[in-house]
């Protein structure tokens, strides 16, 4: 991909679109973002998409391809989004077709979290590394795996759903529907739920001043700034999500052998109060060869992760 045109990469997520110029050296040249509205149906959306990609382009007409990652389920194979719980009316959408025809370039798709893990590997804190698995926690827990320097998707492209592996049958239910899910204990959702639970059983915390002494406004980011400050429920509620993300991992390490997972999303700014929980659970549940072969580490691209992933995406459909 050295010396390759530029390519625009975009990150279509429930709340945002956020697109990019992206040279083959992983430089953004030029951003645009805009609201979702998610709301209003895939015809809204991919509007404002097109509109994004058609600003950039003004500003890059050299661009040769365009990559989009979004929240799954995704069929890199199809070009299709199917039913993302953030999406509502995406029931069946052809994206890369449409927006093909529509902006008269090649266009890559795949789930956000695979893009994100070839971002990682490619520029981030995977890099050199073959066999990886990145895994977001954000709202949602999700996981992008790769072998040999490749991307698994799996037989129905649905590997790497981590968040929604069971790891106690009698846990809480998920936003799946199961009880007991990864994702149930260890994302930002859950995180704020607890939260909530135990001040609302009359435990003391700062979290409830940052909350503006509103239990329902208690966020996970509001936990995890009371923890970062020292506040013990904070620190409590992190290490709880820590260990059954750990456990998680634990699950990856026993069936897949990976030798870097790298974690990214908006959690991880919690640092070492969530990973060494985590860490101190993978030692515990994983096969000691596994876990000793396993090193887990924060992501280094932040919030870019999605447009240099999607960018990633485009630079191999204008290379092929």
């Amino acid at each position: 991909m050295k010396g390759a045109a530029p390519v625009i990469g975009v990150d279509l997520g429930g709340t945002k679109i956020a697109a990019g110029v992206v040279t083959a050296a992983g430089q953004i040249l030029a951003r645009a973002r805009a609201a979702t509205r998610a709301a209003e149906g895939p015809a809204g959306v991919i509007g404002r998409m097109v509109g994004l990609i058609a600003a950039l382009r003004q500003q890059a007409p050299q661009a040769t391809a365009v990559g989009v990652c979004s929240p799954g389920p995704v069929s890199a194979r199809q070009g299709a989004v199917i039913q993302p719980p953030n999406l509502p009316g995406w029931d069946y959408v052809p994206l890369r077709a449409i927006l093909s025809e529509q902006i008269g370039l090649p266009v890559a798709l795949d789930h956000d979290c695979r893009a994100a893990a070839l971002a990682e590997h490619h520029w981030g804190a995977g890099r050199g590394v073959g066999d990886m698995i990145y895994v977001t926690v954000s709202t949602g827990v999700g996981s992008g795996i790769l072998l040999d320097g490749e991307l698994w998707a799996g037989a129905s492209e649905s590997a790497g759903e981590i968040g929604h592996c069971t790891i106690d049958q009698n846990g809480p239910v998920c936003g799946c529907g199961r009880r007991g899910c990864v994702e149930a204990f260890a994302s930002g959702t859950a995180i704020a739920r607890r939260a909530r639970e135990l001040l609302d059983q009359g435990r003391q915390s700062r979290i409830l001043e940052l909350a503006g002494g509103q239990i329902a406004a208690v966020t996970a980011r509001q936990v995890t700034e009371a923890a970062l400050a020292g506040d013990a429920l904070g620190v409590e509620l992190l290490a709880e999500a820590g260990r059954a993300l750990g456990i998680g991992f634990a699950i990856l390490a026993n069936v897949v052998n990976p030798r870097l997972i790298v974690v990214g999303g908006s959690l991880v700014k919690a640092g070492d109060l969530l990973l060494e929980p985590a860490r101190a659970a993978l030692r515990t549940w994983s096969v000691p060869a596994a876990a000793e072969a396993l090193e887990v580490t924060p992501a280094r691209l932040g919030d870019d992760v999605g447009i240099l992933g999607a960018a990633l995406l485009a630079l191999r459909t204008a290379g092929s």
